[in-house]
């Protein structure tokens, strides 16, 4: 699946002060109350209701990306969403802890490269949902080269960032990356971008609506 005219690139929003993540220790997003945030906002009543993440398991699971390693997982949402042969790891104690809790296999970043679960090339496809946007794009970029080893050769890189709405709801954000600008990455880490799309409405949607999101699917060679 291939861009199309609504995957143009768009200027960045200036929405939001980025928070200096140059810490990674003192990181927002390390702290229990992020994931105290990230509770909240999936235990919101109407989200009880209505089965909300149906359309992205459904893409997730479509992908059909074997053996995953879930790179910012935060409290699990796409662990649960990806089901089957799945690890989680974060940054995030609490948010692990969190996975652990509801059965899944979870792992702090601290703990990862010593955990069983860390074999070179032993994953089919590594996701990163919602945590490139926390940083620079040259800290996005070695941190997907970080976790490269694990992954097979000719296996996948899923990379998921927030639209415009959905830039703008979370402090932590640091930079807005696009198809654009998530190709390039792509590119510099010598990926072969296979999709890239906007989900699960097209481009312009996601200026008001807050769960569009940029899709990059690539293989490394």
């Amino acid at each position: 699946m291939s861009a199309g005219p609504q995957d143009d690139p768009i200027e960045p929003p200036d929405l939001i002060e980025p928070p200096d993540l140059i810490e990674p220790a003192l990181a927002p997003t390390a702290r229990a109350e992020y994931a105290d945030r990230l509770r909240t906002l999936q235990e919101r009543r109407w989200k009880q209701w209505v089965d909300v993440q149906a359309p992205y398991r459904w893409f997730l699971r479509r992908l059909r990306l074997g053996r995953t390693l879930d790179v910012g997982c935060g409290i699990g949402r796409n662990l649960a969403n990806l089901g089957g042969d799945v690890v989680g790891v974060d940054h995030n104690a609490e948010a692990v802890a969190r996975c652990r809790a509801e059965g899944f296999v979870a792992h702090t970043t601290a703990e990862f490269a010593d955990s069983p679960d860390a074999g070179p090339g032993t994953y089919d496809a590594l996701l990163f949902s919602h945590v490139l946007e926390h940083m620079a794009r040259a800290d996005a970029v070695d941190l997907v080269a970080a976790y490269r080893p694990y992954l097979r050769p000719g296996g996948r890189v899923v990379m998921i960032t927030p639209q415009e709405r959905g830039y703008a709801t979370d402090a932590t954000h640091v930079e807005f990356h696009d198809l654009d600008g998530l190709r390039g990455m792509a590119r510099d880490l010598g990926l072969v971008v296979e999709r890239a799309r906007s989900f699960p409405v097209p481009r312009p949607v996601g200026r008001i609506f807050p769960y569009n999101e940029f899709v990059v699917v690539a293989r490394a060679e």
